[in-house]
């Protein structure tokens, strides 16, 4: 995809993959129906990581880490590292934001620090999650809707169980 292109047709957005210290990702359960984006069925999946829109002028890290505390209530998390490239997903047809052709995303690695307590779905005037878990890394792709799938298999490769286990 040409630069310009991104750029122009697709919004700027942060995604948050949050490790514990087991080396385990946080998933929040998206509030709504997403069995019309691609999947064919009513019990489409509906799990993902966090993620928002980038605002003007805003620094990338700075939107993960509001991101982060907006839909999760956390504010207790260490930066690991960003992706250093854009991840870019187009929406399905059915789908439109505003004029966006789809999403262009930098990706925070970051390590909880806190405690469980600390996690509230409602932290924010509007709702994104109705619940929430711990699970592998390994299992992201077959969590979120299939649009973004692609985006998830590239996580994986760019953050390595491994490396960040042994970050901590």
């Amino acid at each position: 995809m040409d630069h310009k292109d991104l750029i122009k047709h697709y919004r700027p957005n942060v995604g948050v993959t949050l490790f514990n210290r087991d080396g385990h990702v946080w998933y929040g359960q998206r509030i709504g129906d997403f069995s019309g984006f691609g999947s064919g069925s009513d019990d489409a999946p509906r799990w993902q990581m966090p993620q928002g829109g980038i605002d003007k002028d805003e620094d990338v890290v700075a939107a993960a880490y509001r991101e982060l505390k907006e839909e999760t209530g956390i504010s207790s998390a260490r930066l690991l590292t960003v992706t250093p490239g854009w991840l870019a997903y187009d929406f399905p047809p059915q789908y439109r934001l505003k004029n966006w052709r789809g999403q262009r995303q930098k990706w925070a690695a970051m390590l909880f620090e806190g405690k469980e307590d600390e996690i509230d779905l409602q932290a924010d005037d509007y709702q994104e999650f109705d619940d929430w878990r711990w699970g592998e890394l390994e299992e992201a792709p077959s969590l979120i809707v299939p649009f973004k799938r692609h985006v998830y298999e590239e996580l994986m490769t760019a953050f390595i169980p491994d490396y960040i286990r042994a970050a901590h």
